[in-house]
């Protein structure tokens, strides 16, 4: 996804990869040759589950920290991760010419539209009025690299903890990108 130049922030970072699994997930609804919708959802997914584990390695810590509702806040963020992550699941393993597929993309996006709504109307300002800039600044480095490490399926039954990402993440993530690259999955 997007690479942050020193003066973007977490919330711009943050920000730019809901805009673009927005629109890749727009596009995917007007295409309709099976392997190129095959490949624009797996790049969806890929670049969903590496947001959602940079958010729950950083950006959740930030919130517990700085946001006086931060813990409710970080559970309720948690909860649709796992919702988005079980309709990913369903996506990875559907027909992309089925009725399924349609099905759990218009769940995949309605899930998305209500956790960008909360993010971006809510969490996103607050964290920016709260968190000192060059914090803001610092955080998004650390959301970029560790976009680079996460895994890149969607992994429902794990734990959505900071701990988990930082210490299995990494690997779970080299064995999700031998597996993408021995398939042929498109990633991003």
């Amino acid at each position: 996804m997007t690479t942050s130049p020193n003066h973007e922030d977490v919330i711009d970072v943050l920000t730019a990869d809901h805009r673009e699994v927005t629109a890749l997930i727009g596009e995917i609804w007007t295409i309709t040759d099976p392997m190129m919708r095959r490949d624009l959802t797996d790049t969806a997914i890929s670049e969903l589950v590496r947001h959602a584990v940079a958010e729950e390695m950083y950006v959740y810590p930030a919130m517990r920290k700085y946001l006086a509702d931060g813990e409710k806040a970080v559970e309720h963020d948690i909860e649709e991760h796992k919702d988005l992550e079980r309709v990913m699941k369903q996506l990875e393993d559907a027909d992309v010419s089925g009725p399924e597929f349609e099905e759990e993309l218009r769940r995949l996006e309605a899930l998305l539209a209500d956790h960008v709504q909360d993010e971006e109307a809510e969490q996103f300002p607050e964290l920016r009025r709260v968190v000192p800039a060059d914090e803001l600044r610092e955080l998004a480095g650390k959301v970029e690299t560790a976009k680079k490490l996460a895994p890149t399926r969607p992994h429902p039954s794990a734990p959505n903890s900071e701990l988990f990402h930082k210490l299995v993440g990494p690997g779970v993530g080299l064995v999700d990108r031998l597996r993408d690259k021995l398939t042929g999955r498109a990633t991003g």
